[in-house]
This record gives structure tokens, sequence and C-alpha cells, in this order.
């Protein structure tokens, strides 16, 4: 019994594949990371401005009250803690704009590795693998390069 259950792990079939190398080549990849990039843009454009305001309004308020001395001491720190919160709400946008990028690089992203793993199954199936192991993760200590099925992958993908 011991004898039939090695035979049956010494028969299974494995296989090694590079990922990363993989999704550097498809073009969806390359279209997600412009999306991505044009929408972080924006995004960073409206805090940018957020900050360039605030920090107009600080210099103003210490104009009025250190070298003009239009305000009152009292006027002075009402405006200033005005500002503070209005700190905190460009504190509050940053943390908005990581999680909006997270959910829109996900939601770019997802269909994309859905595919890739679907083509990874499909190879895996055709060529009766038990397993493939991921190269591009660098979990893998060696692999015999005839166990490489990156190019049956990209084939399957559509990629030259």
């Amino acid at each position: 019994m011991a004898l039939s259950v090695a035979v049956g792990a010494y028969a299974q079939k494995f296989g090694y594949c590079n990922s990363m190398s993989l999704l550097s080549e498809m073009p969806e990849v390359k279209a997600a990371d412009t999306q991505l990039q044009t929408y972080q843009t924006q995004l960073t454009k409206k805090g940018q401005e957020m900050v360039k305001l605030l920090e107009e309004k600080a210099m103003a308020l210490e104009r009025k009250y250190k070298e003009e001395g239009t305000i009152s001491p009292k006027e002075y720190e009402t405006q200033a803690a005005k500002l503070q919160e209005e700190e905190k709400e460009i504190g509050k946008y940053e943390q908005e704009v990581y999680q909006k990028l997270t959910a829109k690089r996900e939601e770019l992203y997802k269909p994309i590795l859905d595919r890739l793993n679907t083509a990874m199954k499909d190879v895996a199936k055709d060529k009766g693998l038990s397993m493939v192991f991921d190269t591009g993760s660098q979990v893998l200590l060696y692999a015999d390069e005839q166990m490489d099925v990156t190019t049956a992958v990209k084939s399957k993908l559509g990629i030259q």
C-alpha cells in the first residue's frame, strides 16, 4: 500500500510558469497601468490644489497677524483652528485617495489576473500537470526547463 502511494506521488507531473513575465507582455496590463496612472494623477491633482490653498491661507493669516497686525490674537487663534480642521480634511482626503486607488487597481487588474489564472489552469489540464509553480513569485528553488509552461500559457493568452 505504501508502495502504491509512493508510485502515485511519483507519477504526478509538475510544471512552472513565470506569471510576472506573462503579465508584463499582456497588452491589457499596459492599458490598466495607463488608466490607473491617469486616475491617480486626477486624484493627486485635487489633493495638491487643496494643500496649496491651505498654504496660501496660512501665509495670509500669518501676514495679517504678524506683519500687518490687522487681526487680534483671539481672531488669529480662531482662524488657525479653522486651518487645522482643513488640514485634517486633507488627511482624510489622502486616505480616501488611497482607498479609491486600491479599489480601482482591483477593478482593473482582477479580470486580467482571472484570465491569466484560467489560461494557466487550461494549460495544466491540457498537459496533465498536477501542479504548476510560479517562478515569478520566487518561491520555486529549482525546476527543470522542460517543465516550463510559460510559452504554452502565453499562446493560450494569444501573446506573440
